[in-house]
Order: C-alpha cells, then structure tokens, then sequence
C-alpha cells in the first residue's frame, strides 16, 4: 500500500530548516530509499516516496510555520540540483502508476503555485548545478529561479531526445504560458540534450538571474529576504500542528474521524460517506486556532484528501465513486458563514485553501463520481459543492416535501472554491445558461426540495420512493459496465468546460498526450527509449506520424 500519510520526522529525502522569515527546503534525496525495488535515486533523481514527501513539507509550511514568507528549495548534494523523476523507476513501472506519479507530482507543484498566489508564501530555486527534467519543472513552479554561473550548472529538459516521451510535470506549459518563453526557443530548448546554462539561461527566460559560486549562498539569502517583504504573512502568530490522522484500513473500508469509505471490488464501486460537524463554529479565530488539526474543517479535509489519494493508487479498479453526506445542514452552513466571516485571517484562508485543493483533487479523479441525496443527506454549503463536482447527481423525491432531503446553498458556492478554469462550479455547470447562476443565488440559505433542485438546474434527476431503489441500481449497473478508458476520456473533457488556463492545459492536454505516449512502443515497448535508456543501444523509434 502507497501511504501519503509522512511527517519531517520521518523523512528519507528532505529537511525543513526554519530561519524566519525563511524556511529551507532542502533536496537531499536517499538513493537507496525508492518507494519500490529495482531503482537507485541517484543525483537527485526522485520517485512518488520523495514527492510525497515534498507534498508534505508544503502543507505544513504552511499551516505549521506562518511566520514563513520565504521558502528556499535547493539540493544538499554538492554540484548537483535535480536530475529529475528517476528513469529506472519510469521504466520498470505500471502504466497506471506513470500516470498517477506525473498526476500527483503536477498537484503538489500547482499547490506551491497556490502558496504564493492565495497564502503570500513565496517559493524560489536555487539551482546549484545540473537541473534536469523534473528538476527543473519542480524550479519552474517557483516564483525565481537562481542558477549558478560556472560550467556545470545548467537547465534541461531532454526527455524528448532522451526518453521519447513529455516533461510530465507540466515543464511544457510553464515555459510559454508562465515564464514567457518564445517558442522557438522553447522547441531548441526541450530538443536540447545539454540544456542551457549561463546568461543565455536568463536572455531566454529560462531563469532569473545567475549567481558565481563564491556568491552563491550569501546571493540567495539576500534575495530571499528581499522576497519575502512582499508577503504580508503573520510575524507572530503561532502555527497548527499537522498530527498523524486517525484512520483504520480492512479489507473492504477506510474509516476516519468525519469521512468514510466501503469498498465493492466485484461491482467496483467505493461509496464515500461524509460526515457533517456535530458542534457549532468557534466564537473567535483564537478558538478556532485552539482546536488545531482537531477542528471539523481542517480534520475533514484532511481525511478527505488522503482517501481521494488512496483510492487512486490502491484500487486501480474502483471506478466509481458514490458521495454521500449525512449530519446537520445548518450547523455545515454556520461553519460555512465564519469562514467567510473570517478570510482575513491567516489560517480561516489556509482551510478554505486547502479545502479548494482537495475539491480540484477531486475534480482531477479519473473515476466516475455520482452523488446520491437521501433523506439524511447533508449537501449544504461545502458540502453542496460536492454536487457539482460530480459527473451525476440523484434526489430522492418524498411523499411529503416537507420531509426531506434538501440542498442549502450559501456564499461559499459563489466563489472561493473555483476549478482549475478559474470559474466556479456552479459556472462552470452554467457555462451555457449564466442566468442560472442568477438564479441560484437568489436562493442562498434556502432549504430546496427536490422539485426545487431540479427547477433551478442543481441536479440531474430526482425519483420517488417507488422507483429510487431500481433507477439508482440501473445508473451503477450502466457505468460499470462501460470500458474505463473511454469513461476516463469522457469525463476529462466534460468536467472542464469554459476558459483554458494552465491548470487546465496541465491536466486536459498535457495529460491526455502523456498518457498516450506512455503506452506507445517508442517510449515503453522492449526497443523505446525507456527501456534503454544508460544501455548504450539506440532505440528503434516507428517513425509513421498519427
């Protein structure tokens, strides 16, 4: 079993060095500590366990360490930055397990984007030799690339003339979209075994600025402080401890604190219960920093996201998610409320962050997701947006209306939780009707029955007592039965309607054409690139075009 569940004091591959109002991440990566066997980490090189681990330090920089305005990445190996995702482990793997790893890998990158731009934490690289691939991928999520000014240092991404396949980490889409590259060059640059190094590396785009190695650290330590005058983080305040969640694995469940999961492996189905808060907001942001890790919104999140990673590399053959909620709407909403109240804060912005983040993770899920609306269901506010999210949504439809289930919408549904397009679900779900957007906020805070819901667009279908049980056994017995490739492509091009950005390309183009090539014969079959790649035999490349 993958676990993404780490913290630094089990790290094999990373080290936090707190020196506010910088926090150093250093890239130490332990070559014998591959997430699997067959593969040495050398130079840098890195696997899922050392991106989990990245993932990690990201979260709790900043939830643990608010007084953080600066984050340094650089290496702890002398001469050496990154080399990149390991290519042994790359070519001994699954094809599913390629896809995940580039998947995650691109999640955890986006999410120090997200830092700079929502929490005013900002990320820079300091590139103290070679950087290749992904290592240079992880720089370009950065805000400023420092690269050193000598011979060996240089900027690369040559899985094209090495690999046969894509940089997989979104290296493409950073060059033109975020860091301006000129194509041309960007075509020269990714076809460019050797890379770039020196002040072409800055005339190009390609870094920030260059640093001569007897200058190196005392050049980044100055510009990291700098940097960190931008940010408006707090000096004192104290930061939330990120404990161990409390969570059972069995054979056919996951259970933790707020969010469950059981588990069908013949039909292939994982039904997600989530559980709405037993007890009333606090009365301050002081009360709310009290309760730590341990309050609903930040513990349900939590566990929220870890089971969405679990499912997606421990059941590869769950292909359908059912979401459920159960639990009292008006205290979801009360919740709902002092968020918004209180975005000013540091960490009442860091939850609604983080709950925007696992919201995209699941978003991003290459399963099918429908919701079921039963008589105890709890979809208001947050957990409403959970309905849109989803490929399909069903109401039950009672005798008396006034029994139930409802759906609240409040303000959180109009804003805070955008997609990756940058519009919200609820926009995103109206692209074609705007004026159904209108119309469902002028519904804010009411409780809306089936009939309702279905008037205002918000689900898919609604059925009475009578025909419930059959016409929901009919949807799963249907979408199980389809081949999960064509469900993959289907879903991944419905769920993201409207404007193109980065996140989308990332995940829409990028992904869909790495996918594809991990499974061609020039990339992964016995003569590609993959297999031989350090074997001294060139591979023998199909050269037709399709």
């Amino acid at each position: 079993m993958i676990d993404f569940q780490t913290s630094p004091a089990s790290y094999k591959h990373w080290r936090i060095e707190i020196d506010a109002p910088i926090a150093w991440l250093v890239m130490d990566v332990d070559e014998s500590g591959g997430l699997m066997e067959g593969y040495e980490l050398k130079l840098n090189s890195y696997d899922l366990g050392v991106d989990i681990e990245l993932a990690d330090a990201v979260q709790r920089l900043r939830f643990e360490h608010p007084e953080v305005k600066t984050v340094v990445i650089k290496s702890g190996k002398d001469n050496v930055f990154c080399a990149g995702a390991n290519i042994r482990m790359l070519s001994g793997s699954t094809h599913a397990h390629k896809v995940n790893f580039c998947k995650f890998t691109n999640e955890t990158r986006l999410a120090i984007e997200d830092a700079t731009e929502n929490s005013e934490q900002h990320w820079i690289t300091a590139l103290n030799g070679p950087t290749a691939g992904g290592g240079y991928e992880l720089a370009a999520s950065t805000d400023h690339i420092i690269l050193a000014d000598d011979s060996n240092s240089a900027v690369s991404l040559p899985e094209v003339p090495l690999l046969a396949v894509l940089p997989g980490t979104g290296g493409l889409t950073r060059l033109v979209d975020k860091r301006g590259v000129r194509r041309d060059r960007a075509d020269v640059f990714c076809t460019t075994e050797e890379g770039v190094k020196g002040q072409r590396a800055v005339d190009w785009g390609l870094v920030d600025e260059l640093a001569r190695k007897s200058e190196f650290d005392e050049k980044v330590r100055s510009r990291a402080l700098q940097i960190a005058e931008l940010s408006n983080r707090p000096d004192n305040s104290t930061g939330v401890a990120l404990n161990p969640l409390n969570r059972e694995i069995s054979a056919s469940a996951i259970t933790y604190s707020n969010v469950s999961a059981q588990i069908d492996r013949d039909q292939g189905i994982a039904t997600i219960v989530l559980q709405a808060p037993d007890t009333a907001p606090p009365l301050s942001t002081d009360e709310l920093h009290a309760l730590g890790d341990s309050s609903w919104i930040l513990q349900t999140a939590r566990e929220f996201d870890d089971l969405l990673l679990h499912l997606r590399l421990n059941e590869a053959k769950v292909g359908l998610l059912l979401i459920k909620t159960t639990g009292d709407m008006q205290k979801l909403v009360a919740w709902d409320n002092f968020l918004l109240e209180h975005r000013d804060n540091w960490l009442v912005n860091e939850i609604l962050l983080y709950w925007k983040r696992t919201l995209k993770r699941l978003d991003v899920n290459a399963r099918t997701a429908y919701a079921l609306i039963e008589t105890d269901s709890a979809f208001a506010g947050l957990f409403a947006e959970l309905l849109f999210a989803v490929d399909r949504s069903y109401m039950f439809e009672p005798d008396d209306a006034a029994d139930g289930p409802f759906v609240i919408l409040d303000e959180i549904n109009f804003g805070p939780l955008p997609m990756g397009n940058g519009l919200t679900r609820l926009e995103t779900r109206f692209l074609g009707e705007p004026e159904a957007v209108d119309a469902a906020r002028t519904n804010i805070d009411r409780q809306l029955g089936s009939a309702e819901a279905m008037e205002l667009g918000l689900v898919t279908d609604s059925f009475d007592d009578i025909d419930w049980d059959d016409e929901i056994r009919i949807a799963l017995e249907e979408r199980t039965s389809f081949s999960s490739d064509s469900l993959t492509g289907l879903e991944a091009n419905l769920r993201f309607a409207g404007p193109e950005t980065l996140e989308t390309k990332i995940f829409g183009r990028l992904t869909a054409w790495q996918n594809w090539i991990f499974q061609r014969p020039n990339a992964a079959g016995d003569d590609g690139a993959l297999k031989l790649y350090g074997t001294g035999t060139r591979p023998d490349f199909n050269r037709e075009r399709t």
